[in-house]
C-alpha cells in the first residue's frame, strides 16, 4: 500500500465517487507546488497506490488536489467547489489516508487510518 492513500464519499448520493482525479504535490521553500503523483479513483472511490510501491515522502508540507468538477460533471450535478485543496503535513513515514466527504456545496476531510 502507499504511505499516501484517499478515498472519497460522495455524501449527497450516498455513494463513493468514482472517477475523481487527484494530484499530489510537494510545497518547495519558495511556496511553489510540485506535482509528485496523480491518480483516479476506483470504483470503491479510493485510490490505495497513488505513490509508487516502497516511495516514502520527506518530511514537509503535500496538497492533495481533488478536481470535483470533473466528477460533478461525469455525475450531471451542478457543484459549487470545482476544486478542493487538501494541504496537510508529513513528519514522519507513517501511513497517511486523507480522505474527502462531498457534497455539491460542501466538503469535509480528515486525517483517517
Amino acid at each position: 500500500m502507499s504511505q499516501i492513500t484517499t478515498h472519497i464519499l460522495d455524501t449527497a448520493a450516498g455513494r463513493p465517487a468514482q472517477g475523481v482525479p487527484i494530484s499530489l504535490a510537494a510545497q518547495g521553500r519558495d511556496g511553489s507546488w510540485k506535482t509528485l503523483a496523480a491518480g483516479i479513483t476506483n470504483e470503491d472511490g479510493r485510490i490505495a497506490d497513488l505513490l509508487e510501491k516502497g516511495k516514502v515522502l520527506a518530511p514537509g508540507i503535500y496538497r492533495m488536489l481533488f478536481d470535483t468538477k470533473t466528477y460533478f460533471e461525469q455525475t450531471k450535478t451542478k457543484g459549487f467547489y470545482p476544486e478542493v485543496p487538501v494541504i496537510f503535513e508529513v513528519t514522519d513515514d507513517s501511513h497517511y489516508h486523507v480522505p474527502l466527504l462531498l457534497n455539491p456545496y460542501g466538503y469535509s476531510t480528515y486525517r483517517g487510518s
